[in-house]
């Protein structure tokens, strides 16, 4: 099996072919009547540099596919393959690695270390990976600079609106290069303009420093704007909701 440690993001996610293959997914909690499959037996590819909507109301298994396709967590049945690796095969240091390198994250709650500055919240993924400080500076200002916020670099999570703070958490996930970018509800709290703002900054992610974006949502607007969209609906997809865009 080839080793994370190896691969180049820049390599990856080729227009147009799957980097992602999920087959039999199920990931069920709870045992015996109380057992709940939040992932019912799911078929899917994600491509490369594609922007994905995966759409359902809250309990419909949206946060679990993801947190499956990402590696932070085991399914109980079924295959999840990135770039020819099987995450249930690999070693939760391998999944680490693999993180580290090539998987970004965004999250409805921004995620922010509120007494570090914005500079500091993107370096830190950098910093964690050893990467050396002059590297780190350079490349967090560069990131920031890519969702306009090279102006706000010194400051704080409190200082910044509720959108800054958001493109604050794509820029840290954008900083390590990554091949695909997971963001789970990242227009959740913001208001219609300024979730507009975040959702264009995906999708020139993807379509344009082709990073693959797959992102959970309830959000119309953002659905619509992406190049597809699947349905889930208690755990499994809705064939009739799924769709490209025109």
């Amino acid at each position: 099996m080839r080793n994370a440690a190896t691969r180049d993001p820049a390599t990856l996610g080729r227009a147009g072919q799957p980097l992602i293959s999920v087959r039999g997914l199920v990931r069920v909690f709870g045992s015996g009547d109380s057992a709940v499959a939040a992932v019912d037996g799911i078929d899917m590819d994600v491509y490369g540099q594609e922007f994905l909507a995966v759409m359902g109301r809250s309990g419909s298994g949206k946060t679990t596919l993801l947190n499956l396709m990402a590696g932070l967590d085991r399914p109980t049945a079924g295959s999840v393959v990135l770039d020819g690796l099987s995450l249930p095969e690999l070693r939760e240091s391998e999944l680490v690695e693999l993180r580290r390198r090539l998987i970004g994250f965004v999250f409805q709650s921004f995620g922010l270390m509120p007494l570090l500055s914005a500079q500091e919240n993107v370096e830190l993924p950098l910093h964690i990976g050893g990467v050396g400080w002059r590297e780190r500076r350079q490349r967090a200002a560069e990131a920031l600079d890519t969702v306009g916020l090279g102006p706000r670099a010194r400051h704080r999570p409190y200082e910044m609106s509720g959108g800054e703070q958001q493109r604050v958490a794509i820029a840290r996930a954008l900083v390590t290069g990554p091949a695909v970018i997971f963001a789970d509800e990242p227009t959740g709290e913001l208001d219609s303009a300024t979730a507009m703002s975040i959702i264009e900054i995906l999708r020139d992610t993807a379509h344009n420093r082709q990073v693959t974006v797959v992102v959970a949502t309830h959000d119309l607007t953002l659905a619509r704007t992406a190049d597809r969209t699947l349905n889930l609906v208690d755990g499994r997809v809705d064939e009739s909701g799924a769709s490209a865009a025109d």
